[in-house]
């Protein structure tokens, strides 16, 4: 008679994987958003953990939660793993026979950068099945199933990191505008137009050129940076244009640049590519990327 007890059981994987992501991005609400669940659910997965194990992990306070001594001795291991796997998922799938990218892009440099160069891409990599992802924000590469993700933002030096070119602002707007903006000041009696998520741009050219734009910050708001290029090029006011989104309408006449000079941000149009198994497709759509610049 053959015996079979019952096996003891580990906790669940997704548990683990709640730990790591909040350990790692130092909160709840921060995992949920990688994670694609709500914090509720990642509290609720902390909790059972720290039942299964009868030690805290984080310490709850009234400004949010830290990371306890037992959590931070076992992050790197956790980090470590989950890495491991992502890297063993994207062999498994590199094993297959599917010619197939997948790229994650800030949807202001999908709609206005990449768009445009996406039929060159196809006609130089034919048979390449080229999918797009518009997101707020940069994928984690090593556990996500993204080929190449392209945002601006702060450039980090790590590896599969390449800047495609510096992000430097200056004020846009129609050619029928352009004729009552001959110095800076001559903006403060223009509507300024302003986009959500760059929301200190004009803030910061002001203070670099020394101009003085009380109210600046009054104009309208959008969430979308096409909507608000689509407004400046209507003549409906003066956007704070990001130099590598609004060439392209530059070049047509759609938009000017009333003011000499550019402004850095500090970021860049950062491209990354994961940093184990790249494949020849993908380095030779990194390649042609770079020179499309």
């Amino acid at each position: 008679m053959s015996v079979a007890p019952p096996r003891p059981k580990g906790p669940p994987l997704n548990a683990l994987r709640a730990f790591e992501a909040a350990a790692r991005l130092g909160g709840f609400a921060a995992a949920a958003e990688e994670l694609g669940v709500t914090p509720g659910a990642i509290s609720q997965h902390i909790r059972s953990l720290e039942d299964w194990t009868g030690v805290p992990l984080f310490e709850r306070r009234s400004q949010g939660v830290r990371l306890s001594a037992a959590g931070a001795a076992l992050l790197p291991g956790f980090t470590d793993a989950f890495d491991r796997m992502g890297q063993a998922v994207r062999s498994l799938r590199a094993a297959g026979s599917r010619r197939a990218l997948h790229i994650a892009v800030l949807p202001s440099v999908a709609q206005l950068w990449l768009a445009p160069r996406l039929p060159a891409l196809r006609a130089a990599l034919p048979g390449l099945r080229i999918s797009v992802s518009a997101l707020e924000a940069p994928p984690n590469l090593d556990r996500e199933m993204f080929d190449l993700s392209l945002f601006i933002r702060m450039p980090t030096g790590g590896p599969g990191e390449v800047v495609l070119t510096e992000d430097r602002i200056l004020p846009v707007c129609a050619p029928g505008l352009a004729a009552e903006i001959a110095v800076p000041g001559d903006l403060a009696q223009q509507t300024l137009l302003h986009d959500a998520s760059w929301a200190g741009d004009w803030a910061l050219w002001a203070e670099t050129v020394g101009c003085d734009l009380p109210g600046a910050g009054d104009g309208p708001q959008f969430s979308l940076y096409a909507l608000a290029m689509a407004e400046a090029q209507s003549g409906a006011g003066v956007l704070m244009g990001h130099e590598v989104l609004v060439a392209g309408a530059q070049a047509r006449g759609d938009l000017v640049a009333p003011l000499p000079g550019r402004v850095s941000t500090g970021k860049a149009l950062v491209l990354e590519y994961p940093r184990h198994g790249a494949t020849k497709e993908l380095k030779r759509l990194v390649a042609l990327l770079k020179e499309s610049v």
